[in-house]
């Protein structure tokens, strides 16, 4: 459900965290009248401004704790079994960046491993943090800073691209050798589905609101 927003006047008054700029054209909204499940767009460029939900964090910090644990088996188990020619060979996730770094890649091994695991993993951490302060309603000096980082790193992990890259790889794959798939991929698989969740339940706006709302 949409709502439509109030642009702020220049002699408007009240809590400028209630506000936020529409990042196409800049007009200042007033999100505080948002009911919950309530989103709002820009009413000049229709751009999308916010989503207000009443449990939020809990959602962010239910999500962002069952990937987590996911993302543990992922990385414990074996990813995949191949068979070929009488020949069996067993690949785990962190191999798909050590074999690259074997082969003489350690940059694009580097890469790997951060998009696919360690920023991934990060951004996890610093968002189970941050909503926990903000579901006990706990200030503390970090949550400005981890916020920022946060939002910043989200455009770093390349989990969905990466899972859908194999997906597609093992069509070409299955026609050279036997493939089975081991509970790491199916507990990767699941990971990136509630990486993504957790992504989007945490709305910008509504998580600065909060936190400004926690200053002393």
């Amino acid at each position: 459900m949409e709502c439509c927003l109030k642009i702020k006047s220049k002699e408007g008054h009240g809590d400028l965290a209630d506000y936020v700029a529409c990042p196409s054209c800049d007009v200042m909204f007033d999100i505080s009248i948002l009911s919950n499940g309530e989103s709002a767009r820009c009413s000049r460029c229709g751009h999308f401004l916010s989503t207000y939900r009443v449990d939020e964090t809990s959602r962010v910090i239910a999500y962002t704790s069952a990937a987590l644990i996911l993302l543990a088996l992922a990385c414990r188990y074996p990813f995949m079994f191949f068979k070929a020619s009488g020949l069996e060979s067993v690949m785990t996730l962190p191999q798909t960046a050590l074999n690259l770094w074997r082969d003489g890649m350690p940059d694009l091994a580097f890469l790997v491993g951060a998009f696919i695991i360690l920023i991934p993993a990060l951004v996890l951490f610093l968002m189970l943090a941050l909503n926990i302060a903000l579901l006990t309603e706990r200030h503390y000096h970090w949550l400005r800073p981890v916020g920022r980082l946060i939002f910043t790193l989200q455009g770093w992990c390349m989990v969905e691209v990466f899972f859908i890259g194999v997906l597609i790889s093992l069509v070409k794959i299955g026609h050279m050798a036997t493939v089975v798939m081991g509970l790491s991929f199916w507990a990767y698989a699941v990971f990136s589905l509630l990486f993504v969740l957790s992504l989007s339940v945490l709305d910008r706006a509504q998580c600065w609101r909060r936190i400004e709302a926690l200053q002393p």
